[in-house]
C-alpha cells in the first residue's frame, strides 16, 4: 500500500512503515481487506430492519420496486439516515449524562476527589435555568443545576432548557416544521420506533424527527457534557502544547489516554503529578512519566491542562505500535477493537475502563467515580510496573510533533479580539463588516481510512485561510490542523490572507482557533447565537456569513453533528455523504429541501479544494444579501487549485 494513500502527517507514515515492516495489520490493512466495499449498503439501499431480508434494491432498475415488506429506496435510506442520527446523538448525550451524575455525586459529598472548578460558570448556568442562586451554598446550588439538566434526558413535557440560547429566527423555524426538540432521551427512542418495520414510511417525516433528534443532541445532549466539565474541570483558558507521535519519550513512562469522556483521564492528570507515583516511576529506571492523548479525551486534558496530545483517530493503532507505550486507557467511542491485536506484538497494555465499552483481550478495571483519584493512581502504577517489559529493539518513535495553541472557548475566544470591548462579539463581527474576514467557519470532525488521513482539513482548511476566512475546530480535525501547525500564531503570517492576517497579528492568535472535542461543537452554536445578538451580520444564524465542514466524517456521531448544524441554520459541506446517495427524494430533500425549512442545506462534495472553494461563494452570497462592504483584500479563486 503506497504512502500516499495512507497519510499527509509525516509521523503517521513512518509508524506504519515500522508496523507493516514487523507484519502487524492495522486499519488501513483491514480496510484494503474488505475491497470490494458492498455498493447497496454503501449508497443505504440496503434494509436490514427486519428478518425478511436482508433487502437490497438495484438503484438502476426501472421499476420503483421495493423490499419485501414493501418500502422502497426512498424509505429504506431516510430510515438509515434516521438510526445513524439517534445512534450519534445518544452517545454524545449519554456523555453528558455521565457528567451530570459526577456532578451530582460530588455536589452531595459521594465523589469527593471532583470539585466545583468554575463557580461563576455553575451561578450563570443556574440563573439560565431560573434557579435561585442567592443564599444557596455551591454544592446545594449544582445539584440543583445537575437535576434540572437530568430532566432534560427523561421529561415526560415541555422542551430542553437549552434550545433557548439560539436566535429567535431560528427558533420559529424549529416550531413551523415541528422538530422543537422535547427530551433528548425521548427523541432517540421516537427515532427507533418510527424505524421499526411497519411504522414511518414517509422519508421527509422520518427525516424531520432526526432533525429533532439531533437538535436534542446539539442544543442539549452536547450542550449539557461541555456546561458540566467547564464546571467540574474549568473553563478552557489559552495554552501551549504539542502534538504528534513525536511527544512519547524513549526514557519515560508512556502513558495515553483514548477515548471522549474526561471524568477519568482528569484524575489520571492528578494523579501523574503526584510524587509518590513519581517516585515510584523512577525505582523503575524511569525519568519520569508522559501522559498524552488520542481522540477527544486529548482534546480534554490539553485544552485545560496542557498536556501533549499523541495523535488522533487513525494513529491509535500507531501509537502502539512505536513499541513505547505502556498502558492505553480507553473508555468510550472512536476506539478500535484493532488496538489488543496491535498490542500483543508489544508489552503494552490496554485497559477498558467503562461499562459501556469491554474489548476482547483488554484488560477490564470497572472505573468507580467515587474513588476516582485511588483508581487513577492504580492504573498508572501498574503502567509503571509494565516500563522494564519495554523490549529497546522494538521502539521506533517518530520524532515529528509540533507547537499549538489551544483552550478556546464560545465565551473566551473574542475576548482575546481585546479593545475597548474585551469580551464582546463586536470586534468579530466590525471584521466581517468592514471586509477583512469574509466569514467563520467550524470544520470538524474525524479521519475516514477511505481519505488519505488529515488530507481532507489540510486542503480544505489551507484554502480557507488564504480567502481570509476564520476557521473554528474541535476534535480530531483540530488535531489534523494543529500536527499542520496552523494552531500557531505564527501560522497567520505563513497561512493567513492580509485581512485574517492583520487580525491574528494583533491580538496574537491563530487563523485557526482549537475549541475543544467534539461534544463542544456545542461552543460553535453558541458563538453563532452570540454573533446574531450582537448585531449586524443578520438576525438568525441562517443569515450569519458561516459555515461547517467535515471532510473525513466518520461515524454516526459526525452524521448528527452534520443535522443539527444544518437544521441550525449553518450550510454544511461532508465528505464522505452519509449512505443516501441511491436515493433522489431523500438527497434532494437534504441538498435543497432543508434550505426552505431551515435556511440552510447539506453540501456533499469529495474535494476539499472544491469544497473550500463552495464555502467561500456561500459565504459571499450571504455577505451580499447582508449588503456588508467588500473583502478589503479581494483573493481570487484559483480554478486550477
Amino acid at each position: 500500500m503506497a504512502n500516499s494513500r495512507i497519510s499527509v502527517d509525516p509521523a503517521t507514515i513512518k509508524a506504519h512503515d515500522h508496523a507493516r515492516e514487523r507484519e502487524i495489520p492495522t486499519v488501513w490493512e483491514r480496510h484494503e481487506a474488505m475491497q470490494p466495499i458492498c455498493a447497496f449498503g454503501d449508497l443505504g439501499l440496503c434494509c436490514t430492519i427486519c428478518y425478511m431480508g436482508p433487502c437490497r434494491i438495484d438503484p438502476f432498475s426501472k421499476e420503483d420496486v421495493g423490499g419485501a415488506c414493501g418500502a422502497k429506496k426512498d424509505t429504506i435510506s431516510a430510515r438509515n439516515f434516521t438510526r445513524a442520527t439517534a445512534a450519534g446523538a445518544a452517545a454524545h448525550s449519554d456523555h453528558g449524562r455521565g457528567v451530570c451524575q459526577v456532578l451530582l455525586d460530588a455536589a452531595r459529598g459521594e465523589a469527593k476527589d471532583y470539585q466545583i472548578s468554575d463557580i461563576e460558570k455553575l451561578k450563570t448556568l443556574a440563573a439560565e435555568l431560573e434557579i435561585e442562586t442567592e443564599n444557596v451554598s455551591y454544592a446545594d446550588l449544582a445539584a440543583q443545576v445537575a437535576r434540572r439538566f437530568f430532566d432534560n434526558f427523561g421529561q415526560s413535557e415541555g422542551y430542553i432548557d437549552l434550545i433557548k440560547r439560539a436566535p429567535e429566527g431560528q427558533q420559529q423555524r424549529w416550531k413551523k416544521a415541528g422538530v422543537y426538540p422535547r427530551a433528548i432521551d425521548r427523541e432517540v427512542v421516537e427515532c427507533l420506533h418510527r424505524t421499526h418495520i411497519g411504522v414511518d414510511a414517509d422519508h421527509r417525516s422520518l427525516i424531520l424527527q432526526a432533525v429533532r433528534c439531533a437538535l436534542a443532541d446539539g442544543w442539549g445532549g452536547s450542550m449539557i457534557a461541555t456546561d458540566v466539565q467547564d464546571v467540574l474541570f474549568g473553563s478552557p483558558k489559552p495554552v501551549r502544547a504539542k502534538v504528534n507521535l513525536g511527544v512519547l519519550k524513549q526514557d519515560q513512562i508512556n502513558v495515553v489516554v483514548h477515548g471522549h469522556e474526561p471524568l477519568l483521564s482528569e484524575m489520571i492528570v492528578v494523579a501523574s503529578r503526584d510524587k509518590e507515583i513519581l517516585d515510584y516511576a523512577k525505582s523503575k529506571g524511569a525519568v519520569g512519566i508522559t501522559l498524552s492523548g488520542i481522540c477527544c479525551t486529548a482534546n480534554e486534558i490539553l485544552m485545560r491542562q496542557g498536556y501533549p496530545v499523541a495523535g488522533n483517530f487513525l494513529q491509535q493503532e500507531l501509537a502502539i505500535s512505536t513499541g513505547a507505550v505502556e498502558t492505553m486507557i480507553v473508555d468510550v467511542q472512536c476506539i478500535m477493537p484493532g488496538l489488543t491485536e496491535v498490542a500483543g506484538h508489544f508489552h503494552t497494555q490496554v485497559i477498558t475502563t467503562s461499562e459501556k465499552a469491554r474489548i476482547p483481550g483488554a484488560k477490564h478495571l470497572q472505573f468507580e467515580e467515587h474513588r476516582a483519584l485511588d483508581f487513577a493512581k492504580t492504573i498508572l502504577k501498574s503502567a509503571i510496573d509494565n516500563f522494564p517489559n519495554r523490549d529497546a529493539g522494538k521502539v521506533d518513535i517518530p520524532q515529528e510533533m509540533m507547537d499549538l495553541v489551544a483552550g478556546f472557548t464560545a465565551e473566551n475566544t473574542f475576548h482575546h479580539l481585546g479593545g475597548t470591548f474585551r469580551s464582546s462579539y463586536r470586534p468579530l463581527n466590525d471584521g466581517i463588516m468592514s471586509g477583512r474576514l469574509r466569514g467563520v467557519v467550524g470544520v470538524v470532525g474525524c479521519n475516514n481510512v477511505r481519505i488519505p488521513h488529515d488530507s481532507g482539513h489540510i486542503a480544505l482548511v489551507e484554502e480557507l485561510l488564504k480567502h481570509d476566512v476564520l476557521v473554528i475546530q474541535t476534535g480530531c480535525s483540530a488535531l489534523a490542523c494543529a500536527k499542520a501547525g496552523w494552531l500557531r500564531p505564527e501560522a497567520a503570517k505563513e497561512k493567513a490572507g492580509q485581512g485574517l492576517r492583520e487580525i491574528c497579528e494583533t491580538v496574537g492568535i491563530p487563523p485557526v482557533l482549537h475549541m475543544g472535542s467534539c461534544v463542544d461543537n456545542s461552543r460553535i452554536l453558541v458563538a453563532c447565537a452570540e454573533m446574531v445578538k450582537e448585531g449586524g451580520v443578520g438576525v438568525d444564524i441562517s443569515q450569519l456569513p458561516v459555515a461547517a465542514a467535515a471532510p473525513e466524517a466518520m461515524s454516526e456521531k459526525a452524521v448528527s453533528i452534520g443535522l443539527y448544524a444544518v437544521a441550525s441554520g449553518i450550510t454544511t459541506f461532508y465528505s464522505p455523504a452519509p449512505r443516501i446517495l441511491g436515493t433522489p427524494a431523500v438527497l434532494d430533500y437534504l441538498t435543497k429541501g432543508m434550505e426552505k425549512d431551515f435556511g440552510a442545506c447539506w453540501v456533499f462534495e469529495d474535494d476539499p479544494i472544491k469544497a473550500a472553494h463552495g464555502i467561500i461563494e456561500h459565504l459571499d452570497r450571504k455577505r451580499e444579501a447582508l449588503k456588508l462592504d467588500p473583502m478589503m483584500y479581494p483573493v481570487k479563486i484559483s480554478r486550477s487549485a
